[in-house]
């Protein structure tokens, strides 16, 4: 397979893909050694974030997997676009609580109530409707949250570690429930 071919392949694959997907899975299907997919993909990249040429959209890894996202420089014009954006948006008691788990995960519903001040059920009910939190565990029979992928992808973050730092202002788990472990 040619350079070229390969980067034809690899960007006909994002362009059809639900989710991020791992290098390791296009070096499969495109047999085709992994290293050089990922300098492909590096080099893919770069091109598209060219500023003297910008471009509609943007390849970029999200917690180690890749897809191809509409430019972050144009997110005004998809958003007018998107009509059916209002609806989707989500109330100030689901982005708190989503900021909960996120900064103290894994973490229960529970501890979540506990530093919001109110019953957080329904609202994590939605939040993992929407696949932007899930079970990631039990710990004394309670169920534990995370965040996502699609969290990660929503947000256009690479991982949790590009988080913005407030979890200083939050109150320490240890503090909610006095058990000192997560």
């Amino acid at each position: 397979m040619t350079n070229a071919h390969t980067r034809g392949a690899i960007e006909a694959i994002l362009m059809v893909v639900d989710e991020p997907v791992a290098s390791a899975d296009l070096a499969t299907a495109l047999d085709v050694p992994e290293p050089e997919i990922t300098s492909t993909l590096h080099q893919l990249r770069d091109e598209y974030a060219d500023v003297e040429a910008p471009r509609g959209f943007e390849l970029r890894e999200v917690d180690g997997r890749w897809r191809i996202y509409s430019s972050r420089l144009y997110a005004d014009a998809v958003g007018a676009f998107i009509v059916d954006g209002q609806s989707a948006r989500l109330s100030q008691a689901a982005l708190e609580t989503l900021a909960v788990v996120a900064y103290r995960q894994p973490v229960t519903r529970g501890q979540v109530s506990q530093v919001r001040g109110v019953n957080v059920d329904s609202v994590m009910k939605t939040l993992s409707a929407r696949g932007l939190v899930s079970e990631i565990g039990e710990v004394s029979g309670a169920l534990q949250y995370g965040t996502t992928t699609e969290f990660l992808e929503r947000m256009g973050l690479g991982s949790l570690d590009e988080l913005p730092a407030l979890a200083p202002y939050l109150p320490d788990l240890a503090d909610v429930d006095g058990e000192g472990e997560r």
